[in-house]
């Protein structure tokens, strides 16, 4: 092959066959699986730079699959023996502690660890995490996820990131929702301070004094909050905190409001203000999309800092608190930079939704 070219691939109707069963193969291992689908991207006539891109992969990695499946075909997908001592755990024994972690749990658990892994196969716990290691498994981790579910979630994700990265002349986006059922919390005994080599230590039982409720509407632009707390969190508490925000934007400017869909936002009340203040445009996210309003970051923020650890012995101490967190906060604020494209975000969710489809089969 002459320097610098890279290797034609033409597959044969079986060889694609498979590859392609590798991909469906509800258990393949990942480095497995992402080699054939680089394999079956270059036979479709794509660039090693363009199946890395499309893959996520660098360009060298692709180069590299390609030319070992243009020489040895499906034999050169997998690794290559290294030198060493000779193995003890043959290639059936790790398939089948990997088969066990996958497809089963133990009677008295709902995850394998190590040890009882270890002890339900007979080998060793340093055995076990080596082969889960190698295989990348974790039975301890589990992670959460949500799909939107709103037919109209690409227009909403395009209208949304839109304004955040190209915002309209003469306006001002506010990203707007309510943090409700802030707890005010007292602990049942007096907190034993931060000391050299002691943590600040706190009982983990606490008294309840009340709870509150934050409306915020953060300034896209600068960073800014306008909030007001509420005890409850009703569409007439909501229409106030509208006249709050009214009251703070210039009248010359338009106000883009980014909401989630919560019914206190929907009603004929609110429907009623907005209809009498043209200068008002409502931009609603997706079903189950809060992470793209950005006011969710500072309610993170918010409680990293103050109400985690705080204590109050009443909901007007707690207020008092949220008041003086927004006030610190508006001193000297920041805006927090939206760095992804909605062509980006979009993207995303797709190769997520297509490696869940192929990882799990009777998900699609």
């Amino acid at each position: 092959m002459p320097y610098g070219r890279s290797s034609a691939i033409t597959l044969t109707a079986a060889e694609r066959g498979q590859l392609a069963a590798v991909l469906r193969r509800r258990h393949a291992a990942q480095g497995l699986a992402q080699r054939a689908r680089i394999v079956l991207r270059c036979a479709d006539g794509l660039t090693n730079k363009a199946v890395a891109g499309d893959l996520g992969v660098c360009a060298h990695t692709v180069g590299k699959w390609r030319e070992r499946y243009a020489r040895d075909r499906f034999a050169g997908l997998t690794d290559a023996l290294r030198s060493g001592a000779p193995r003890r755990i043959d290639d059936i024994t790790v398939a089948a502690v990997v088969t066990r972690t996958l497809e089963t749990v133990p009677a008295d658990a709902t995850h394998w660890s190590t040890r009882s892994m270890a002890k339900a196969c007979g080998l060793s716990v340093s055995t076990v995490g080596r082969i889960w290691r190698a295989f990348g498994l974790q039975p301890h981790r589990s992670e959460t996820f949500k799909l939107s579910t709103d037919p109209a979630f690409v227009e909403k994700v395009r209208d949304i990131v839109g304004l955040y990265l190209n915002p309209p002349d003469r306006a001002v986006v506010l990203c707007v929702d309510e943090k409700s059922q802030i707890q005010a919390l007292d602990r049942t005994q007096p907190l034993l301070p931060l000391r050299p080599g002691q943590p600040e230590r706190r009982t983990h039982d606490y008294q309840r004094h009340g709870t509150a409720s934050l409306f915020a509407a953060l300034d896209v632009a600068v960073g800014s909050v306008i909030g007001r707390c509420y005890k409850p969190h009703r569409a007439v508490e909501f229409r106030r905190f509208l006249d709050e925000i009214d009251a703070n934007v210039p009248p010359q400017l338009d106000v883009h409001l980014v909401l989630d869909n919560a019914s206190s936002h929907k009603t004929k009340l609110i429907h009623n203000w907005i209809a009498r203040r043209p200068r008002y445009h409502l931009h609603f996210t997706p079903t189950s999309g809060s992470w793209i309003n950005q006011v969710e970051r500072f309610f993170a923020l918010l409680t990293e800092k103050q109400i985690r650890r705080g204590v109050h012995r009443s909901v007007d101490e707690l207020e008092q608190a949220i008041n003086r967190f927004i006030q610190t906060h508006n001193q000297t604020p920041k805006p927090f930079q939206w760095t992804k494209s909605a062509d980006e975000i979009l993207a995303s969710i797709k190769r997520f939704c297509e490696s869940t489809i192929h990882a799990h089969p009777a998900v699609g």
